[in-house]
Parts: C-alpha cells; sequence; structure tokens
C-alpha cells in the first residue's frame, strides 16, 4: 500500500472523475451500499477493489471486484458472496466484518478487517481481526477473535486501521475511542488515531501514543488512517469531523518527517463536497494509489459509504 512520495508536501487538487458503478444484488444487498474502499494489485493496471457492503440485517461483509485501472469507471460486477462475513454469535465480529486493509505478509494476503458487535449500553463496539487467504483465494480467519481490542490504552473500542511493512516488522494505525457521552439527542463518541507495532503482523502491541489528535475542542471524531512513505518520513491521509452531532466528515492530511511525530496539514487537501449528488454531504474513508505515473483517491461520499465509492485524481505539478 505503500509508496515515495515528494519529500516537499504541497497543495493537493483533486479532479473528481466519477463515482464508480458497482452492480448490488438486490436481493441480498443494500443497494450502492460500498464503504471503506481499498485496492491490491493483481497485474498490470488490474486490482482487487474491496469495499464494504450491508446484507438485509444491515451487517457489514467484505466484498470485492476487479478494477481495471485503465478504464476505471467501466461496471464492476462483484464475486458472489463475501469474502469476509458476520460470524456466530457472541464473538467480536458477530454483527459485522467491515474490511480496513490488506497487506501480505510471507506470501500471503493477510486482511485486517473491523468486527462490528451491537452494544446493550452504547451502541457498538468494535475490535480488528484479521483473515488470510488459501491457495484457493478463500479467506480465512486468523483465529476466533481479534488481534487488537480495547484495553488500558484504547479503553473504548478499536477500529478502521492500516498497515505498513517497516524494516523487519509492520506498523500498524488505528482509530482508537476513548469516550462516549450521552446527552437528549443519544450517544456520541469520540475517537482519533493511534499507532501499534508487531513483528510479524499477525501480534500487535499499542504504543500509547496518539499520532493524529483533534484540531480543536470542537472535533471529535478522526478515522480511516491511509499511510505511505515520503521521502525519509510519512504521511497520511484520514477523514474528520467537528461540530454539531450530525456534522460530516471531510479529508485531511498530516506529515511525520521523522515518521513519528505528526503535523496535520488539512488545508492541502482540495477536495470538498459536490454542490449536488452521491457526494453533497461529506467525502471520506480516502484511499490514495500511484500507479504508473499517477495518484488515484478512492473514496465515499454522502451515508458513510450507502451512496458508493467515487475517483478523484492528483494533478500533475
Amino acid at each position: 500500500m505503500s509508496s515515495q512520495a515528494s519529500a516537499n508536501p504541497a497543495n493537493q487538487r483533486w479532479t473528481k472523475l466519477g463515482r464508480v458503478p458497482i452492480e448490488a444484488d438486490a436481493s441480498r444487498w443494500l443497494d450502492d451500499y460500498a464503504a471503506v474502499p481499498f485496492l491490491d494489485h493483481i497485474e498490470g493496471d488490474r486490482y482487487w477493489l474491496y469495499f464494504s457492503a450491508r446484507d438485509q440485517q444491515n451487517r457489514s461483509h467484505t466484498r470485492r471486484a476487479v478494477i481495471d485501472l485503465r478504464d476505471p469507471l467501466r461496471p464492476l460486477t462483484p464475486e458472489a458472496g463475501s469474502v469476509v462475513g458476520p460470524s456466530r454469535p457472541g464473538f467480536f465480529d458477530a454483527d459485522g466484518a467491515m474490511g480496513s486493509d490488506l497487506v501480505h505478509i510471507d506470501g500471503r494476503a493477510h486482511l485486517f478487517y473491523i468486527g462490528w458487535n451491537l452494544g446493550a449500553d452504547v451502541p457498538f463496539r468494535n475490535a480488528i481481526g484479521i483473515a488470510v487467504e488459501g491457495s484457493d483465494g478463500t479467506f480465512e480467519r486468523l483465529g476466533a477473535g481479534p488481534v487488537l481490542d480495547r484495553s488500558t490504552m484504547d479503553p473504548c473500542f478499536v477500529a478502521s486501521n492500516c498497515v505498513l511493512p517497516d524494516g523487519d516488522g509492520y506498523r500498524m494505525w488505528y482509530l482508537s475511542c476513548f469516550d462516549w457521552t450521552e446527552d437528549a439527542a443519544g450517544w456520541s463518541h469520540r475517537y482519533h488515531i493511534k499507532e501499534a507495532r508487531s513483528d510479524d503482523g499477525r501480534s500487535w502491541t499499542p504504543c500509547d501514543r496518539v499520532a493524529i489528535d483533534f484540531a480543536h475542542p470542537g472535533e471529535y471524531a478522526i478515522s480511516v488512517p491511509r499511510v505511505h512513505r515520503r521521502g525519509d518520513g510519512l504521511e497520511m491521509w484520514y477523514s474528520f469531523r467537528a461540530g454539531p452531532r450530525g456534522a460530516t466528515y471531510r479529508v485531511g492530511y498530516a506529515t511525520a518527517p521523522d515518521g513519528i511525530s505528526w503535523t496535520r496539514r488539512d488545508e492541502l487537501v482540495d477536495l470538498d463536497v459536490s454542490a449536488t449528488g452521491w457526494d453533497s454531504d461529506m467525502v471520506c474513508y480516502p484511499y490514495v494509489l500511484r500507479h504508473d505515473g499517477r495518484t488515484f483517491m478512492l473514496y465515499n461520499g454522502n451515508g458513510y459509504g450507502r451512496t458508493g465509492v467515487g475517483l478523484a485524481e492528483l494533478a500533475q505539478g
């Protein structure tokens, strides 16, 4: 998922190319829902596009379709069924399995996903699991439990991660929820981005260090980090929102020349909501890919992915 970038960040002029048409099976899946998109290279210009769909019980399933970047707005037909779906009652992913990132470890694809549990007090709880691709192309859970869950450092839940190979090990950036509050309108959460480390990509230790924190007291949610190498340091795209309950996401950006201390540069991202249409309310969950001299961004629009996946391209120069 990583690639070399310019050492000096500049204004990012993103041009929206359109919405990626993903065919839906209305008998099983909620129309158009395709949240948290990300890619895995197959060969040449062809990639697997992974995304999270919802079934008629509103549970998340990870699905995928082949996208060709020579013609990325051609209608896509997803594989039948789920790459990974909800498990059995009582387990951390019983109410949904939402793909978050994919990394090849020891020659095998490891799909990181967000397990969902509906809550009895607060609305839900998340944890992070792994499913590993077998020789037949299907994915099996690494185990019945999560590889990263709430702890003394992440007291409420963890979710929406990305993973970057780093020397002999791996680094993960993930959403860390540290508070729930209730008012007359219901429950709201507060979360930011933290980091974990691993020697093998499977066993993870949180660093207890906030990577991307709130820019001001009105902010309350930062999610779906996407980290790339930038010169000798790192860069990250993510989603953030601020304001009253129901405020909508925008895309943010940060850099860390030392790979650790992050500086938010949200003002560099020139990608906003459209005047009308499917992404007129929010832009969120960015995934950035550099391919054949071009830089693309997949993103979601209104409804946190309910209206599908958009594609934008970064202007050169």
